[in-house]
């Protein structure tokens, strides 16, 4: 039950991307044009609503001695900021500046999003790969 959830949540995510046309890279690169007199403010209204629902759902949860669907409750995320984390979070962000796309939105788009959500996929793979074949010993 649980990952049908799970597959349900994602699917209203992904619905979510597409409705606000957050699949569409001109968005985002809009959003990060503060300057250039084209600054577009929807990402803005986007990520408000999703940290207003996220903020009512950790409300919700919190008064719960275990979630709805079973399991354990998840524990705090972790605290420690080291140099892996800050280069991911460069690395992620530059991605996103540069061509207006992350995951999320990349994998919603997959189909309607044409040849360069594609090759954004693809690079998003092999750079995963790159990682993984770093960090293992």
């Amino acid at each position: 039950m649980r990952k049908l959830i799970a597959l349900l949540a994602g699917l209203i995510f992904g619905f979510g991307l597409v409705v606000s046309d957050m699949i569409n890279p001109a968005r985002v690169l809009g959003f990060l044009d503060l300057f250039g007199g084209r600054w577009d403010p929807t990402l803005g209204f986007v990520m408000l609503g999703a940290v207003l629902v996220m903020a009512i759902a950790w409300v919700m949860a919190g008064k719960r001695d275990e979630p709805v669907f079973g399991g354990d409750m998840p524990g705090a995320a972790a605290s420690l900021i080291d140099r892996r984390l800050i280069g991911g979070a460069a690395i992620f962000g530059l991605g996103w500046g540069l061509v207006g796309l992350c995951p999320g939105p990349a994998l919603a788009g997959l189909l309607v999003g044409g040849t360069s959500v594609w090759v954004f996929i693809a690079a998003m793979i092999l750079g995963m790969g790159v990682q993984n074949m770093a960090r293992s010993p």
